[in-house]
């Protein structure tokens, strides 16, 4: 009768775990606004959660802990902006110098009835045209925003899922504080639902997870900033304009496994092939990008990453590939991570396998 009573129990309470999981679902689907932002406000408190932790040990109150890190923070993102700014500007001005020679270059190689429909008949015509172009590349940005202003501002009068669209992500640091400051009354909230005889497997479980996770969003991030740096200062010492640029792009582009090697490569070698006009900066380029990428899989990523993540670069090719299918940029973006993590209970799961009286023949 007891055992009738647990079975029902069981019933019960797995048809409610699987209504909450379908509602849960449906509610992320119909929301992906609220929760790309909660996403981003999650992935932010796992890269600071370790320096509050710190501090915490040292003394110092969460609180106080989190305003210390949220200010160095913004300092760092301020300092990192201008440095970027800054750079970028001087590169725009170096690459307009050079832009006769991108023209004597560019006026070589270009078909004529390409020249003709376009009204390029002189080297002079095509540096003059690139030099407009550029110089609204430089101004586009303000232009651009016009229109979108406008519409938002269009919407906001009509539209109420626009306004609170926009206020989530103005809110996104609200979300992190809250995130961070009640981190460890939430982990032990939720570990008051789980059984006490599953208590220690769930406890274990879940700090495999933690390891995977934070070892991918702090190590990735790392891994961003270092080949940023190093594709920026090769690119560089190559002679290419917009190293900087480049290079920091093709870096946070990274965050995406392989894609920002992409981008930067074929940035690079059209930056070499305008400006010097030979095989040699274009098979430079493309050698720099290769060692950087052969240090990157030998010896960055295992230093910094470690073997938290562990997944078979196959496997990562094709969960970025089916992450995009599904969902897009975020779906490349949650691909890798989510995988690993999917991973830790495969391998639990293989290891309950290989132990049953089934795989082992009893």
């Amino acid at each position: 009768m007891k055992y009738k009573s647990m079975q029902k129990s069981s019933k019960v309470l797995l048809t409610f775990a699987s209504l909450l999981l379908v509602l849960t679902a449906a509610a992320i689907y119909f929301s992906s606004t609220v929760f790309l932002q909660l996403l981003i406000a999650f992935a932010l408190a796992y890269i600071l959660n370790p320096a509050v932790a710190f501090l915490e040990l040292r003394g110092i109150k969460r609180l106080y802990g989190i305003l210390i890190v949220f200010t160095a923070a913004m300092v760092v993102c301020a300092g990192f902006a201008v440095f970027m700014i800054t750079s970028i500007s001087g590169e725009f001005s170096n690459m307009q110098l050079n832009l006769p020679a991108y023209a004597q270059h560019l006026y070589e190689i270009t078909p004529s009835a390409i020249k003709e429909y376009l009204s390029i008949e002189t080297p002079d015509k095509l540096a003059l045209r690139m030099s407009e172009l550029l110089q609204q590349a430089r101004t586009a940005a303000p232009d651009l925003l016009k229109p979108v202003l406008a519409f938002l501002q269009k919407a906001l009068t009509s539209t109420i899922s626009v306004i609170l669209a926009l206020l989530g992500y103005l809110i996104i640091p609200i979300y992190l504080f809250y995130m961070l400051f009640d981190l460890p009354q939430l982990k032990v909230f939720v570990e008051s639902f789980i059984p006490e005889r599953f208590r220690s497997a769930y406890t274990e479980k879940m700090a495999e997870v933690d390891t995977v996770l934070s070892g991918f969003v702090r190590g990735q991030l790392s891994v961003c900033a270092i080949l940023a740096l190093l594709y920026s200062v090769g690119l560089y010492f190559i002679g290419i304009d917009l190293a900087i640029a480049i290079g920091t792009l093709a870096g946070v582009a990274f965050i995406i496994p392989y894609v920002g090697t992409i981008i930067g490569i074929c940035l690079s070698v059209v930056m070499a092939l305008l400006k010097f006009n030979d095989i040699l900066h274009p098979l430079l380029c493309l050698g720099w990008f290769g060692l950087v990428q052969a240090l990157e899989g030998m010896i960055i990523t295992p230093k910094v990453v470690g073997n938290t993540v562990g997944l078979h670069p196959l496997v990562a090719i094709v969960a970025l590939l089916i992450g995009g299918q599904l969902f897009g940029i975020i779906g490349m973006l949650l691909a890798v991570p989510v995988t690993a993590v999917m991973q830790v209970f495969l391998r639990s799961l293989a290891d309950y396998y290989r132990g049953s009286e089934f795989f082992r023949g009893a």
